[in-house]
């Protein structure tokens, strides 16, 4: 058993500590939603007031944050992590790109705390389920410290010692999932426009090259019967493509159809919400095609 802080308790970080609980480790919580912590108190958890509590209380804290301002203000802000007189290590499983990776573990070193950069993929069911994809960057041999309690969440992968490189790694995945669902958007719509029912449509395209985890997954469990409740927020995917474009600007590497898909996703946050789920994408494409990809269509 060991004791653990997790800051962070929303759709990713409330089912990821608890199954930090359930094997057996005592977990301290702190978040801004009062209700968040009160579900994470009523499992187990003991709750902290702000990160610096927490950072007070244990030597290892996790986090599962939306975005780079949110972590940044967490880690470094006032009653933040930093400040804390006990914690030496922070496994960051926060999506926030890899120059904010690289920029918080050297801030963090100046006060003697190691930072984990470890991002997730596999979503609210993976992270319910313990069959998360954990793309890890730190010293090796913190990597094999942690294996035994980041293998209680879910599959792990060593990417490189370089805080930021398990960054690049979720971007380029969650890239690609966006353009999928992009694309599969489009040619649904095409489907329908010409009358072919799109479960049929769907079942063809699965046992052939064009396949893909929209084919596959999530046009037929949140587009077809309409529910767009796939669990994933427009506002976060378009966060996610965006700093992986931004980063490949960067780099130097042109990301010409990259760069296609984020404005995909800029559209459909300004119609649908930054609140939407991300299958949202495909009521965009209805509304410019004039028809909807619905089962029974």
């Amino acid at each position: 058993m060991q004791e653990i802080g997790f800051i962070g308790l929303g759709k990713m970080g409330g089912p990821m500590s608890g199954r930090l609980q359930q094997q057996g480790h005592a977990v301290h919580a702190f978040d801004v939603d009062a209700a968040a912590v009160a579900r994470a108190a009523a499992a187990g958890a003991q709750p902290a007031a702000s990160p610096r509590e927490l950072a007070d209380r244990v030597e290892r804290l996790c986090l599962s944050l939306p975005d780079p301002s949110v972590v940044e203000a967490v880690l470094l802000g006032a009653d933040g992590v930093a400040q804390g007189s006990r914690v030496k290590q922070v496994i960051d499983f926060s999506t926030i790109g890899p120059r904010a990776a690289a920029r918080f573990a050297a801030r963090l070193a100046e006060s003697g705390i190691e930072y984990v950069d470890a991002p997730v993929s596999g979503g609210v069911a993976g992270a319910a389920k313990g069959t998360l994809a954990i793309m890890a960057a730190c010293r090796r041999e913190t990597y094999d410290a942690l294996l035994e309690l980041l293998s209680g969440l879910g599959k792990c992968f060593y990417v490189g010692e370089s805080a930021g490189q398990g960054q690049v790694v979720k971007l380029a995945n969650n890239l690609l999932s966006m353009a999928a669902l992009s694309l599969t958007s489009e040619v649904m719509v095409m489907g329908a426009k010409v009358g072919i029912d799109p479960a049929l449509m769907l079942d063809v395209i699965n046992v052939s090259s064009g396949r893909n985890t929209a084919t596959m997954e999530k046009f037929p469990r949140a587009v077809l019967p309409g529910s767009f409740d796939f669990g994933f927020a427009t506002g976060l995917a378009y966060k996610d493509v965006k700093l992986c474009v931004d980063e490949a600007e960067n780099l130097g590497v042109p990301m010409v159809v990259g760069a296609a898909v984020r404005q995909m996703y800029a559209v459909t946050q300004a119609t649908q919400g930054a609140g939407s789920d991300f299958t949202e994408v495909c009521k965009v494409v209805e509304s410019w095609g004039g028809v909807e990809v619905r089962a029974g269509r």
